[in-house]
């Protein structure tokens, strides 16, 4: 069993407030950041959703940036319609629930944007996180005072947030569940972690996180390229070794056993394979524009005997971890947040990312 299964379990129910108190005063109507068009965010005043059965109403008190945010503010993105409410990471407090309801009103609590439907081909295939629906079923504007999440979500993909995670911290249950998910497809090559040689390419958000993940699981040789001093600085503090990408020639030695792509450059993913050693494992983690597309010499994929794989999104199993580790970890995750901003400072937010200052920003609606 690798470290990976043994983390897996159900976390421990925790314990439901009073549900006498009184339920707090929901306005009809609430502050939202809108994204209007790429490069264009304003904050509108739209109407507080509503719930239903099973459904939570939840006042956010934290949410934070993600790069498939920025990718959509830069360029746009399929999955973000526009104009529409922005941001999917949140944690917060239940102000609402619909009947039957898992939670109680003043519940603390974090959750993810997306649940799978359990009962789809690929959800019967133990492949949740390419379920049929979990895109269509997503609920996007956690940038935002209030959030509705429904149903199927609550009860599979929410948690009580335990007293030692912060609301800031929560809030990355989300993208720690990505890496989660493909560090469960990496299992296979997992099973001696301590013995591992990792090359993670990229030290935005998902690359600090994968290094993370990476040593939670028992993997202790972890080297991060980049070309961000400050963001490597932060993947030192937290136990990986660093080299610029600029200075960064093609493996003398044997190469590494699992190279993981987190750029989402084109150049990158063509790059990336030849790190990896024979018979090892190259990840393309960072998703490239539609209808790009890349080139790999066949000798070395076929006769080196190159294993690629390409996860997307996650499944339940992987948000259960990610929840352990928000507690296993939260110290380390912490180093990620780059400080705190407002719905009207969106427009900042986005540029600076793209000019790579900070990792992830902590809006406080």
């Amino acid at each position: 069993m690798s470290a990976v299964d043994k983390a897996v379990v159900q976390p421990t129910k925790a314990i439901i407030p009073n549900s006498s108190q009184a339920a707090p005063v929901v306005p009809a109507l609430m502050q939202a950041m809108v994204l209007t068009r790429p490069g264009e965010l304003s904050v509108e005043t739209v109407p507080v959703p509503t719930i239903g059965p099973g459904d939570v109403l939840i006042k956010v008190e934290c949410a934070t940036t993600c790069g498939t945010d920025l990718k959509a503010f830069k360029r746009g993105h399929p999955q973000i319609p526009m104009p529409g409410l922005f941001g999917h990471e949140y944690a917060g407090i239940v102000v609402s629930a619909g009947e039957g309801a898992k939670f109680q009103v003043g519940d603390a609590v974090l959750g993810v944007h997306s649940a799978p439907c359990g009962e789809c081909f690929w959800c019967n295939e133990g492949q949740e996180n390419l379920c049929e629906s979990i895109m269509e079923t997503k609920v996007l504007g956690s940038f935002a005072q209030y959030l509705a999440v429904p149903k199927r979500i609550v009860e599979k993909n929410m948690f009580i947030k335990p007293d030692s995670i912060s609301f800031e911290v929560g809030s990355l249950l989300e993208p720690l569940s990505c890496v989660a998910q493909a560090v469960r497809e990496l299992q296979p090559v997992m099973k001696n972690p301590a013995e591992l040689d990792v090359l993670v390419v990229g030290p935005g958000a998902i690359g600090l996180l994968f290094v993370t993940a990476l040593k939670a699981c028992g993997v202790t040789d972890i080297t991060l390229a980049g070309r961000n001093k400050k963001r490597l600085a932060v993947g030192e503090k937290l136990g990986a070794k660093t080299v610029s990408v600029n200075d960064f020639p093609k493996p003398e030695g044997r190469g590494h056993d699992i190279v993981i792509e987190c750029t989402g450059q084109v150049e990158i993913w063509q790059r990336s394979i030849d790190y990896v050693r024979r018979g090892g494992t190259l990840m393309l983690f960072g998703g490239c524009p539609a209808g790009t597309t890349v080139q790999y010499d066949t000798k070395r994929v076929h006769y080196d005997q190159i294993s690629i794989l390409s996860p997307f999104h996650f499944g339940t199993e992987a948000v259960k971890q990610a929840y352990i580790w928000l507690g296993e970890r939260s110290e380390d995750l912490a180093l990620l947040l780059s400080g705190d901003r407002t719905l009207a400072d969106g427009a900042t937010i986005f540029h600076d990312l793209d000019e790579g200052r900070g990792i992830k920003y902590v809006i406080r609606p």
